[in-house]
């Protein structure tokens, strides 16, 4: 004899899996019995999953709704910024402001041990052993010791550069004809870059020199920015804080001249391996692309850059008063070596391709191209054309 269909309820509210029904073998209810209770979910956390994904999903809607409400209005606050006028390279040359001057002070802890494993191989072990010996010595202040001089010459640089570069890239393009710089997209981006670095550099170098001072004398004499520069000219007069500028050159050009071509080569690959067109995608995706071609292009950077890099370290901690730059090169390099010029490579990979990374999603992903798109202003990367297959 079967169970009737409420006892079968009764029994199904205790079943282990939380209240499972068991519905009788296709028989009617009887009129007048009960219904049973509805059934619940055996496993809940799947329900509450697809709640999270559809807060998540909604929250990202808003979000972007948002976003677009307040580049609305920063457009029309801004007036229409046509590309290539004077208030376009002004936006361009604040971003860089921003984003190298920022991304450099985030990294002057590793820049300071980098500096100083160049000027001596031996003062530490290690990355970590430097790191535990500053602070212990000279407590948490001196672990970001040269933080101003970085912060201030970095952001002069970084302006110039970046605006530099926009506003010579398009100067070299109507110089060939646009056919021609189509064609020779690379040799545009490696000139254009080479021409802004020239002049950024002129800017960076004083505070440069400050900094590789304060970082690479132990204790560091020299405590202020600008009291560092007063008291190199008064000792050595305003020639001595450009006596690096010949390497700072050899060391800057190359890596700008990487970091401009690449980053736009490496993203119009990208691009060019996806399916569609760059104006497909949102501007989540296009930040995600800049940023993976900019990490990418840090990495070559840094080691393009490195032996003139260690030159600068040596030539503002060990130059000798009067020394020609020439008799000077020559000194260090048979001080150090071939092998010497490599030293402290690792640690500045690390800071390059951090640094560079946070510059392209800072920079040129968040002031640079989301700042663009932001800004209803034209990309990085891409030339807009249809891609054959597509």
């Amino acid at each position: 004899m079967l169970p009737s269909g409420s006892i079968l309820s009764t029994l199904a509210a205790q079943h282990p899996l939380g209240g499972l029904s068991v519905q009788p073998q296709s028989r009617q209810q009887p009129a007048g019995v009960p219904t049973a209770p509805p059934r619940r979910e055996p496993f809940p956390a799947w329900s509450a999953i697809d709640e999270a994904k559809k807060k998540a999903d909604a929250f990202g809607k808003e979000a972007a709704r948002e976003y677009d409400v307040a580049s609305k209005k920063a457009q029309d606050k801004a007036g229409k910024i046509e590309p290539w006028s004077p208030k376009y390279y002004a936006a361009c040359t604040f971003g860089g402001l921003l984003a190298c001057g920022l991304t450099h002070t985030a990294v002057t802890p590793l820049d300071l041990i980098k500096c100083r494993r160049q000027v001596d191989s031996k003062l530490y072990q290690s990355n970590m052993q430097a790191y535990h010996k500053i602070r212990a010595a000279e407590g948490l202040r001196g672990v970001v010791t040269g933080w101003g001089p970085t912060f201030f010459g970095y952001s002069a640089q970084g302006a110039f550069k970046y605006g530099g570069y926009e506003f010579f890239k398009k100067f070299y393009s109507d110089l060939v004809g646009q056919e021609r710089a189509s064609r020779w997209k690379t040799s545009i981006y490696l000139t254009a870059s080479a021409s802004a670095e020239l002049i950024a550099d002129v800017a960076l170098c004083p505070f440069e020199s400050v900094k590789v001072r304060m970082q690479t004398t132990i204790p560091p004499d020299i405590r202020g920015t600008f009291s560092g520069i007063s008291s190199v000219v008064s000792k050595e007069g305003v020639a001595g804080l450009y006596k690096g500028l010949y390497p700072l050159w050899g060391r800057q050009i190359p890596y700008t001249m990487m970091k401009f071509a690449s980053f736009e080569t490496i993203v119009e690959a990208i691009y060019h391996n996806l399916p569609g067109q760059k104006s497909d995608y949102n501007k989540g995706a296009q930040t995600a692309v800049a940023f993976s071609g900019g990490y990418l292009a840090g990495i070559l950077c840094a080691v393009v850059s490195h032996p003139a890099d260690v030159m600068v370290s040596k030539l503002n901690a060990n130059r000798q008063a009067g020394e020609a730059f020439g008799a000077a090169m020559s000194r260090i390099y048979g001080d150090i070596g071939f092998r010497g010029l490599w030293n402290g490579l690792p640690v500045r990979i690390v800071m390059i391709g951090t640094l560079t990374g946070l510059q392209w999603m800072m920079y040129d992903v968040l002031c640079y191209d989301s700042f663009k798109i932001f800004m209803g202003l034209p990309t990085t990367g891409g030339t807009g054309e249809k891609k054959k297959g597509h």
